[in-house]
């Protein structure tokens, strides 16, 4: 990964990075209050060596004191040092224990010994450390005297003596927050990524790209009121939502530039991912670029087609299938444009056997010679065949991934069932995009706030676009012939010589 990987992953994981951050912050605040204070007390000893003061003597002692010094410091921590303050001073603890609370150091190529001691009590410190200094003063006087008598060559002398400190050494309230910020953010940009690694959802583009090379037709931001409003004629017509699905009308139309794929099917690979609202705004938006539209509901299992624009879903797809009734009584008209829903009907035993029957077949040539375009609603790749079924019946697929939701391994199954069948791919559209962050999808700059008059005139259209039906027996109105079924055999062979020429289509 470079640096724009990560810096991706720090801004789709900032909470959990600031949420860390904060945590341990919070923990290193805690734990420093509830901290006891400790003071610590220093005293320094100098070691001298008693000679007669010639130049070569005082090489000598010089040289005999820094190789001394360190056997010195390391004489501190012992009992033979610590054991006579402990006495001196009542101390109730042992001499180990004491010498876990005295820090000895010294300084390199000097002959002075650093003691600091650490207690709760300040006053106590300056006495132990001002205690021990003087008990290695008589120590060192000890062993270091001759055995046939005399004084010791060596002297220790206190140059600076221990004073009662003022403030605490410990805790260090700036360190302890330093360090838990710093622990926090470390942990928090590790979490991050071990998160992302980990997490095989298809979050946007880039993610997209790990999985398939197939065009990105267009990507529709998540919007709240759609669970409640989900038609494209329900929200404001500048709004970022609305504008997303015109950039995805036209991004399909340079996708079949050819023209060849006059039907074009819509599904995921999984239920939930928006495919039954995203076929019925496509159709909607292409109904509104002037276009004779027919909208098929093929989720011949969930079907929501009829749910969401307020039709009658009883008659329908199935029932043109098996013949019961003519395709003009089974077409509704809908809204303002010249756009026509074919409901799912009753919902049969078969599903997959219907949609890949040679009526279904039929059915859409006959469709496709008399609108400008048709769009199916087809259930989902995976959990059901019907969707790679019947997408051997159309010109082109277009596969909804509902962002943050679908997996790259059910994305790589669902378009690998649609390649196994030879189906032609047209694209790919991301769904439930976040509005705001890297894998935002937008059209906020070019998205205006309409007027209260606007609204009112726009919420009265939905309306009147939900209520409005092709009234019974008039579909010869609006196109020139009817569907003519050959009885003298059977309903496979619907003849596609009679069709609906897209000139004679005309709303009364």
């Amino acid at each position: 990964m470079d640096l724009r990987d990560y810096l991706r992953i720090v801004r789709h994981n900032w909470i959990l990075i600031v949420a860390t951050t904060l945590g341990c912050l919070l923990i290193s605040g805690v734990v420093t209050v509830l901290s006891k204070p400790t003071y610590s007390a220093d005293t320094q000893l100098f070691v001298a060596i008693q000679n007669s003061g010639s130049v070569q003597e005082l090489q000598q002692g010089n040289t005999f004191s820094q190789a001394r010094v360190q056997s010195y410091a390391k004489t501190v921590g012992s009992p033979i040092v610590l054991q006579p303050v402990i006495d001196s001073l009542g101390l109730h603890e042992t001499s180990d224990e004491l010498a876990r609370r005295v820090t000895t150091s010294t300084d390199l190529n000097t002959v002075i010994i650093n003691i600091s001691v650490t207690d709760t009590s300040p006053a106590q410190a300056a006495a132990i450390a001002q205690a021990v200094s003087g008990s290695l003063i008589k120590t060192v006087d000890t062993l270091e005297k001759p055995k046939t008598g005399g004084a010791s060559p060596v002297s220790l002398s206190i140059i600076k003596p221990a004073t009662a400190p003022v403030t605490p050494s410990a805790p260090n309230t700036r360190l302890n927050l330093l360090i838990g910020f710093l622990l926090g953010l470390v942990l928090g940009v590790a979490a991050a990524v071990l998160r992302t690694v980990l997490d095989n959802r298809v979050r946007g583009e880039l993610d997209l790209r790990r999985v398939t090379d197939a065009p990105l037709l267009g990507g529709i931001s998540f919007d709240q009121d759609a669970v409640k409003k989900p038609l494209l004629t329900q929200t404001e017509a500048q709004s970022p939502r609305a504008e997303s699905f015109r950039q995805f009308r036209t991004n399909l139309q340079f996708a079949n530039v050819s023209g060849q794929a006059k039907t074009v099917l819509i599904t995921s690979s999984l239920p939930g991912e928006g495919k039954s609202t995203t076929a019925t705004n496509l159709a909607i938006a292409l109904a509104q670029a002037g276009q004779t539209v027919c909208l098929i509901d093929a989720d011949l299992r969930r079907p929501m087609v009829s749910e969401y624009l307020g039709l009658d879903g009883n008659a329908g797809l199935t029932t043109a299938l098996i013949g019961t009734a003519d395709i003009n009584d089974l077409l509704q008209a809908w809204g303002e444009e010249s756009l026509f829903v074919l409901t799912s009907g009753q919902i049969p035993p078969n599903p997959s056997e219907l949609l890949g029957s040679v009526e279904m077949k039929q059915l859409i040539l006959r469709l496709e010679e008399a609108f400008d375009h048709v769009v199916i609603d087809a259930p989902p790749l995976l959990p059901v065949t019907d969707a790679a079924v019947l997408s051997q019946h159309v010109g082109g697929v277009v596969v909804v991934v509902g962002s943050q939701k679908l997996r790259h391994n059910d994305l790589q199954k669902a378009l690998s069932s649609l390649e196994m069948v030879g189906s032609n791919v047209l694209g790919v559209v991301l769904n439930r995009l976040p509005a705001k962050g890297p894998d935002a999808y937008t059209y906020g700059y070019y998205s205006q706030k309409e007027s209260p008059a606007l609204k009112a005139t726009v919420g009265a259209a939905s309306e009147n676009q939900r209520s409005r039906r092709l009234p019974d027996n008039s579909f010869d109105g609006f196109i020139d012939q009817e569907f003519e079924y050959d009885k003298a055999e059977s309903p496979e062979s619907m003849r596609p010589a009679t069709v609906f020429p897209n000139d004679r289509v005309q709303r009364r």
